[in-house]
């Protein structure tokens, strides 16, 4: 391969060449889906090209809003990156996330999420490990039982109910962090058209209002082999989750197991016998900062949060986060601002990313190398940053 990579935005010309590399990258069946050559609005495609003018490398950038304690923060989250076996490791991975960064920052997003397949090129590139989506396998007859509670409705749901199934999805996710809003024109153009996610929607009502749901996929067969794959199980009030946990129960004769993703702390997990879960599926995910100042100040933060402290930042490939910053945090928000001078904490990109998604603590982060600090001085000053966490991902990308 030459020396030189040539990135820019994929036209509707480069996306046949684009399907053909991801299909060989991630082994995808032959059968090409019409959305693969589909140009939505909500994403931008990014291709890496030799001198020939042949794609070696693709990468795409989805407009995705992340949900941090109650404000929607505008992501650059990360998906469909390949490159060509030839082209592999001759920087044609960093050149394609340098140039997605610059994109994504020039929009104005402020964080990126990305699920990898080999987390260190991505280490590499300023991102790091921030957290599990677990996919586990429960007992179905282990799940507790429950006598119907009279003043809730349990009902089939239809295609008119997917708003108010929405809607409930905002509250539960709106006030945790890192968990996607769902809005937008991607999560638009990629919506079942005319039916259901899945096989089923379950939902339960309290005078009209919905409080609780559940989708599911039924599986093939009875036995002891036969699986009811949950999709999404939450709830608003505990009475909802345990009638939502009820019905997930009357499967156990024909489907001894349940598949599901838990919400760590929420509704519906607490009724779970999680202790008994065996892990089907973990897919790591990996967090950083397009824009810190962005970051910061476009986020929630705890009300009881409060305090400034300085630090220097580095990041090799956006340099607008380099430099030294002042964190001043009160009253549920905060901000970034650039200060004169050499700070006695100094941040690599990847350790700021851990703190904002409440990862890792502070100290935890300087073990790592990822912070230095001048000696005397208390690392724990920057567990400021990390006030917010934890951060979960319920969707995968």
């Amino acid at each position: 391969m030459p020396a030189t990579v040539h990135v820019r935005e994929l036209t509707a010309d480069d996306l046949d060449a684009a399907w053909e590399l991801g299909r060989f990258a991630f082994g995808s069946d032959p059968q090409r889906p019409a959305q693969a050559t589909a140009t939505p609005a909500g994403l931008t495609r990014h291709g890496a090209f030799d001198d020939s003018g042949r794609l070696v490398g693709k990468a795409v950038d989805l407009h995705h809003d992340q949900w941090w304690s109650g404000r929607a923060v505008s992501a650059a989250d990360v998906a469909g990156v390949a490159v060509a076996p030839e082209a592999r490791g001759r920087g044609v991975g960093r050149a394609l996330l340098t140039a997605l960064l610059r994109g994504a920052h020039a929009r104005g997003a402020a964080v990126s999420a990305l699920y990898p397949t080999v987390a260190a090129p991505y280490r590499a590139c300023g991102w790091e490990t921030a957290g599990v989506l677990r996919t586990v396998d429960l007992s179905t007859a282990a799940l507790p039982r429950h006598r119907p509670a009279s003043h809730l409705t349990v009902r089939a749901g239809t295609v008119v109910d997917l708003p108010a199934v929405a809607d409930l999805y905002e509250r539960v996710a709106r006030y945790r962090n890192g968990m996607l809003t769902r809005r937008g024109e991607l999560f638009d153009f990629f919506a079942v058209d005319g039916g259901l996610p899945g096989d089923g929607l379950t939902l339960v009502e309290a005078d009209g209002d919905l409080v609780g749901y559940a989708t599911w996929q039924r599986g093939r067969g009875y036995g002891a082999n036969s699986v009811l794959t949950v999709d999404e199980a939450l709830a608003v009030t505990p009475e909802a989750a345990r009638e939502i946990v009820g019905v997930l129960g009357s499967w156990a004769s024909v489907a001894p197991t349940l598949r599901l993703c838990p919400l760590d702390g929420d509704a519906v997990s607490v009724h779970l016998p999680l202790e008994s879960a065996r892990d089907h599926e973990r897919d790591l995910w990996m967090h950083r900062p397009v824009d810190v100042a962005r970051a910061v100040s476009a986020r929630g933060w705890p009300a009881h949060a409060r305090g400034v402290v300085d630090f220097g930042l580095t990041d090799a490939l956006a340099d607008w986060n380099c430099g030294t910053w002042r964190l001043t945090v009160a009253d549920g928000a905060a901000e970034l601002t650039r200060v004169d001078g050499e700070a006695d904490l100094r941040l690599d990109v990847r350790g700021f990313a851990l703190l904002y998604a409440g990862a890792a603590l502070a100290r935890s982060v300087a073990q790592a190398g990822l912070l230095h600090h001048s000696p005397g001085v208390d690392p724990a000053a920057l567990d400021l940053l990390a006030s917010g966490g934890p951060a979960q991902l319920l969707d995968y990308f």
